[in-house]
């Protein structure tokens, strides 16, 4: 089992997002989670990682093995791509800066961006910036990624990139895998499970 939520509670003010919400997802699951917007889709993912704090019940999972991909990209703009993926290694984890640069590189070429590692964010496409941002959440080796629209911002075009980034990584690696997404033909052909909120 890769999470498991129990009588999750989440409220904001009289809003209640969740009412005793079980759920489990288990290790290897492309779990989509769709619905319209407002209805605490991105909240539950922000809940999962604990970026949002729940008003009762639980969620069992490890935390320190998850990544993110948030909608905005959420990448340094003063750092390059490559300070973008190995900062968190460095800084957070205490890993050997030329060891995080290798790794950096191999997941740059893993999303096609090997040539953009000393280019600022600001002169990235928003599809390229997401995948460097898929790039930054793998290199902490997560076992669960979560999704959070991660196509919203982008033209068709690029959401193709970004999803076809997706879809191989599926192909390749054993990883949990909770997407929050509208895109639903994308949803349809990778989910292993679809969840409406």
């Amino acid at each position: 089992m890769a999470i498991k939520i129990r009588n999750l509670n989440k409220n904001f003010g009289e809003n209640s997002v969740f009412k005793n919400l079980n759920l489990d997802i288990l290790q290897g699951e492309i779990v989509s989670i769709i619905g319209p917007s407002g209805k605490g889709k991105s909240t539950f993912l922000r809940c999962l990682i604990g970026l949002e704090k729940i008003d009762s019940g639980s969620i069992i999972c490890d935390r320190n093995k998850m990544g993110m991909v948030f909608q905005n990209f959420n990448l340094f703009p003063h750092k390059t791509v490559l300070e973008n993926i190995i900062e968190p290694l460095v800084i957070v984890d205490k890993i050997d800066k030329n060891r995080a640069k290798e790794k950096a590189f191999s997941l740059l070429k893993k999303v096609g961006l090997e040539d953009k590692w000393n280019t600022f964010p600001k002169y990235l496409s928003g599809g390229q910036k997401q995948r460097v941002a898929i790039a930054r959440a793998l290199a902490k080796d997560p076992e669960i990624l979560l999704f959070d629209e991660p196509t919203s911002a982008l033209d068709p075009f690029m959401t193709q990139e970004v999803l076809s980034v997706i879809e191989d990584l599926k192909a390749s690696q054993d990883i949990t895998m909770i997407i929050v997404s509208h895109e639903m033909d994308f949803v349809n052909k990778i989910s292993t499970r679809i969840i409406e909120f």
